[in-house]
Protein backbone atom coordinates (compact mmCIF):
# COMPACT_ATOMS: atom_id res chain seq x y z
CA UNK A 1 0.00 0.00 0.00
CA UNK A 2 2.97 2.36 0.36
CA UNK A 3 3.96 2.28 -2.87
CA UNK A 4 1.26 3.69 -4.66
CA UNK A 5 2.32 7.51 -4.80
CA UNK A 6 5.41 6.15 -3.92
CA UNK A 7 5.83 7.28 0.10
CA UNK A 8 4.44 6.28 3.43
CA UNK A 9 0.88 6.06 4.04
CA UNK A 10 0.41 9.28 5.20
CA UNK A 11 2.06 10.69 1.94
CA UNK A 12 -0.29 8.52 -0.47
CA UNK A 13 -3.57 10.01 2.12
CA UNK A 14 -1.95 13.12 1.53
CA UNK A 15 -1.99 12.72 -2.27
CA UNK A 16 -4.91 10.61 -2.59
CA UNK A 17 -7.13 13.29 -1.00
CA UNK A 18 -5.67 15.78 -3.70
CA UNK A 19 -5.99 13.73 -6.47
CA UNK A 20 -9.73 13.56 -5.38
CA UNK A 21 -10.37 17.08 -4.91
CA UNK A 22 -8.61 17.79 -8.43
CA UNK A 23 -10.48 15.04 -9.80
CA UNK A 24 -13.91 16.42 -8.39
CA UNK A 25 -13.49 19.97 -9.57
CA UNK A 26 -12.35 18.93 -12.99
CA UNK A 27 -15.44 16.38 -13.42
CA UNK A 28 -18.74 18.42 -14.24
CA UNK A 29 -21.64 17.98 -11.95
CA UNK A 30 -22.22 17.92 -8.21
CA UNK A 31 -20.53 14.70 -6.58
CA UNK A 32 -21.33 14.51 -3.11
CA UNK A 33 -18.81 12.73 -1.48
CA UNK A 34 -16.91 13.16 2.35
CA UNK A 35 -13.66 13.54 2.75
CA UNK A 36 -13.03 9.84 3.67
CA UNK A 37 -14.89 9.18 0.43
CA UNK A 38 -12.98 12.12 -1.84
CA UNK A 39 -9.12 10.22 -0.19
CA UNK A 40 -10.52 6.69 -1.13
CA UNK A 41 -11.59 8.33 -4.68
CA UNK A 42 -7.89 9.27 -4.98
CA UNK A 43 -5.88 6.61 -4.24
CA UNK A 44 -8.23 4.36 -6.41
CA UNK A 45 -7.55 6.65 -9.24
CA UNK A 46 -4.14 6.21 -8.35
CA UNK A 47 -4.54 2.14 -8.44
CA UNK A 48 -6.60 2.02 -11.61
CA UNK A 49 -3.91 4.25 -13.22
CA UNK A 50 -0.94 2.35 -12.23
CA UNK A 51 -3.18 -1.30 -13.41
CA UNK A 52 -3.85 0.32 -16.51
CA UNK A 53 0.26 1.70 -16.82
CA UNK A 54 1.16 -1.42 -16.08
CA UNK A 55 -0.97 -3.34 -19.06
CA UNK A 56 0.17 -0.39 -21.70
CA UNK A 57 3.67 -0.24 -20.45
CA UNK A 58 3.69 3.20 -18.50
CA UNK A 59 4.98 1.50 -15.50
CA UNK A 60 7.24 -1.19 -14.65
CA UNK A 61 6.35 -3.39 -11.47
CA UNK A 62 6.80 -1.71 -8.51
CA UNK A 63 6.90 1.85 -9.98
CA UNK A 64 4.46 4.35 -8.42
CA UNK A 65 1.39 5.94 -10.42
CA UNK A 66 1.67 9.64 -12.03
CA UNK A 67 0.20 12.06 -10.09
CA UNK A 68 -1.64 13.24 -13.58
CA UNK A 69 -2.54 9.65 -14.15
CA UNK A 70 -4.04 9.15 -10.56
CA UNK A 71 -6.68 12.60 -11.20
CA UNK A 72 -7.68 10.85 -14.63
CA UNK A 73 -7.92 7.60 -12.89
CA UNK A 74 -9.87 9.28 -9.79
CA UNK A 75 -11.86 11.16 -12.82
CA UNK A 76 -13.36 7.99 -14.34
CA UNK A 77 -14.00 6.72 -11.08
CA UNK A 78 -16.38 9.38 -10.36
CA UNK A 79 -17.83 8.88 -14.00
CA UNK A 80 -18.28 5.26 -13.21
CA UNK A 81 -19.97 6.01 -9.71
CA UNK A 82 -22.32 8.40 -11.51
CA UNK A 83 -23.53 6.14 -14.43
CA UNK A 84 -23.80 3.38 -11.69
CA UNK A 85 -25.74 5.65 -9.33
CA UNK A 86 -28.39 6.69 -12.51
CA UNK A 87 -29.01 3.20 -12.91
CA UNK A 88 -29.20 2.72 -9.24
CA UNK A 89 -31.92 5.44 -8.65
Amino acid sequence: MEQIFGGGIIWTIFIGLIAGLLARAIKPGNDKLSLFWTIILGIGGALLAWYIGGLVGWYEPGEPAGFIASVVGAIVLLFLYGVLRRKKA
